[in-house]
């Protein structure tokens, strides 16, 4: 006999992380009689974590977080198709028998609250993204595939051009310094009508306890949307700089959401409540 079903979200430190609210909260809407927990795990017992809870009938798998997302794949027996692209493992899914499969649900949670401008046709399609870690990675990967032209901004501009390189099969993509975006531009853009633009912070930047973002707006063409994946603070001042200056903004939570939302369904066999009044209530409950 066993005992009650679980998943858990790991990584070091992990105290901060809200994916237990965001699980608790479906599990309890649906009356699913499952928990989901944190565990703080090191980078030296990552491996002896696995092995612990390959053996446990009762665990479902787990969420991956800083720093194991890279890490962790040489230890799944099988990677799904996307994470296996990707470079990158955020979701852990035990299968019946022990079997551990590595998942990446940051790409389609990274894509969710885009879908209403994804589904109208553009000209142009471009991406300015900020950071490339292994949340980077997911985000190049899944606005390639829907027709971005990316730049890829990093401290190491030879790092973000081998990424483009393994992530991208176009040649038009451009890789620059970071530190491009800190200074003023006076470029003219052109008419950005029927134009899809994206600026992403998908770095640490401007997190809580961080140093702060340093982007300049007048590099964001005329109606960019502006897209900061740091969950804390959840209003960033790289977002209140980007309402300040008149562009439409998506902060952290609607990412963590939408990942969530997938990785549920893996662990709990169950779609999430995601009507309006449903996620209302889990924002609130997440901003609390």
């Amino acid at each position: 006999m066993t005992g009650q079903p679980y998943a858990e979200v790991i990584g070091d430190p992990i105290a901060q992380s809200k994916s237990p609210l965001i699980h608790g909260f479906w599990l309890e809407k649906l009356g699913i009689e499952a928990r989901y927990d944190r565990c703080l795990v090191t980078v030296d017992g990552l491996a002896d974590y696995l092995a612990a809870r390959r053996a446990d009938p009762d665990w479902r798998g787990c969420n991956v977080t800083m720093p194991h997302k890279l890490a962790i794949m040489p230890l799944m027996d099988r990677l799904d198709p996307l994470a296996a692209r990707i470079g990158a493992v955020n979701t852990v899914v035990r299968e019946a028998d022990g079997t551990l499969v590595g998942y990446n649900t940051d790409a389609p949670g990274f894509l969710e609250p885009l879908r209403e401008r994804l589904a109208e046709t553009h000209l142009f399609r471009m991406a300015r993204i900020l950071g490339t870690g292994g949340a980077a990675r997911a985000i190049v990967a899944a606005l390639a595939d829907k027709g971005f032209v990316i730049v890829l901004a990093g401290r190491d501009p030879a790092k973000a051009k081998a990424m483009l390189d393994e992530l991208t099969t176009q040649q038009d993509h451009h890789a620059i310094d970071l530190a491009h975006f800190a200074h003023p531009t006076d470029f003219a853009f052109d008419d950005r009508e029927r134009l899809f633009d994206v600026i992403v912070n998908a770095s640490p930047l401007g997190m809580t306890g961080q140093p702060p973002l340093a982007f300049d707006f007048s590099h964001a063409p005329p109606n960019s949307m502006v897209y900061d994946i740091v969950t804390s603070p959840r209003d960033t001042a790289f977002l209140q700089e980007a309402r300040e200056a008149g562009f439409p903004t998506v902060d952290g939570l609607a990412m963590l959401i939408g990942q969530a939302d997938h990785a549920f369904r893996h662990f709990f066999g169950a779609t999430p409540p995601r009507d309006g009044d449903s996620d209302a209530q889990l924002r609130a409950r997440l901003e609390a």
